[in-house]
């Protein structure tokens, strides 16, 4: 697994599920982690539990659809940590399942704007740190659902498809930088997700699935840059 002493991370939607699995398995490795919530509260908490196991956290209020709480999360981060060197954009949002012609203007926007424009500002905001550093990683957490299209899955699909090929593109734009760029793409994981909470299905990936294939992406060499990560349930539910 990766040795991430003297680097610093963001994680965004990093109070629970995918996302504080993602921000405890880093300072686990030893890395600063800034994680953010929309909610203040969730945010303070989820940095205390993690300061409470002796990894060094910050919790800051954002929603990443809003580009200045995303500029003050980077730049929080940089005047607290001294830098940034890997970005994990995690934050999303599921709904506005249905017919297309049932889902509301609000519910299409809150979906393409929080899991596809949101990434965009995370990026926006920390490339230039990135390159400060000399390199870096930048992580997107997608979805299985950014290859293969589902009935009524027209704003959650075209969120998915759509970061896919930005972060695709992203990553030509940035290798000659030294910041290398991969998709994390899981199938169904046991975490909250469209308002529901974890269920507690066997079948189904862990939190903490995701958050050791991040670990095994930053554990690689220079050279090698694993792009996209494709991961699903060893045995899902037969329906």
């Amino acid at each position: 697994m990766a040795d991430l002493q003297g680097k610093v991370a963001v994680v965004t939607g990093g109070s629970k599920g995918i996302g504080h699995a993602i921000a405890r398995a880093l300072c686990g490795a030893g890395a600063d982690v800034t994680l953010c919530s929309r909610d203040e509260s969730e945010a303070a908490g989820a940095a205390a539990e993690l300061g409470s196991r002796g990894g060094r956290a910050l919790g800051i209020a954002a929603d990443v659809r809003k580009l200045e709480d995303v500029e003050h999360l980077v730049a929080a981060t940089v005047r607290e940590f001294g830098g940034l060197d890997i970005l994990i954009a995690n934050a999303g949002v599921g709904g506005g399942f249905g017919p297309v012609d049932e889902i509301e203007p609000e519910v299409w926007h809150r979906v393409i704007d929080t899991n596809l424009t949101g990434v965009y500002h995370c990026c926006h905001e920390a490339v230039p740190e990135l390159k400060r550093r000399g390199g870096g990683w930048i992580i997107t957490i997608a979805s299985l659902a950014g290859r293969y299209a589902f009935a009524g899955g027209t704003a959650y699909n075209a969120s998915k498809f759509g970061l896919l090929g930005f972060t695709e593109a992203l990553m030509l734009d940035l290798r000659d930088h030294g910041i290398r760029v991969s998709c994390i793409m899981p199938g169904t994981v046991d975490t909250y997700f469209d308002a529901k909470q974890p269920t507690g299905e066997s079948w189904k990936l862990a939190p903490d699935d995701v958050a050791r294939t991040v670990l095994q992406l930053l554990a690689h060499e220079d050279r090698a840059l694993p792009s996209r990560v494709e991961l699903r349930p060893s045995q899902p539910q037969r329906k």
